[in-house]
């Protein structure tokens, strides 16, 4: 009778339970990480966006010694931001000369509406989602610092 169990072919309850719980724990850690790469990625877009936004103030800063009459649809327009990106994020630029570019998602963009990613010009450093704001899938999709 002993023999025959050994013969058998299959899996016990067993092994197919600790198969189970390490692919849960594997899960349980590689989920969070992907959704920040995934995050990350999707603000790049933003990002380049505000930097070529800053770009074209630069320029214009530099031929006419002022950003004053320069407004952001001028600026937008001499970026020449792809329209999908326009699609996805409305631009905001607080100060004259631009002391700060913030770019919001839109209905449109995959990631949710309502995402913010900003350029600190005095600090020259990014901000927000996906830079270092995370959305946490345990909290239904808030983000987290």
């Amino acid at each position: 009778m002993l023999s025959k169990l050994k013969n058998q072919k299959g899996f016990t309850l067993i092994e197919i339970l600790v198969v189970v719980i390490i692919v849960a724990i594997l899960a349980a850690l590689a989920v969070p990480r992907y959704l920040r790469y995934v995050e990350k990625s999707r603000s790049t877009e933003a990002q380049t966006a505000i930097s070529t936004i800053r770009k074209a103030y630069d320029v214009y800063l530099q031929t006419n010694g002022s950003t004053d009459g320069y407004s952001l649809d001028l600026a937008q327009k001499d970026a020449k931001l792809g329209e999908s990106t326009t699609k996805n994020w409305k631009f905001e630029v607080v100060g004259n000369p631009p002391k700060k570019i913030i770019a919001t998602s839109t209905q449109d963009f995959a990631g949710g509406e309502g995402k913010q990613v900003w350029y600190d010009i005095t600090e020259a450093k990014f901000h927000g989602y996906g830079v270092d704001q995370w959305t946490d899938p345990e909290s239904g999709g808030v983000e987290t610092d």
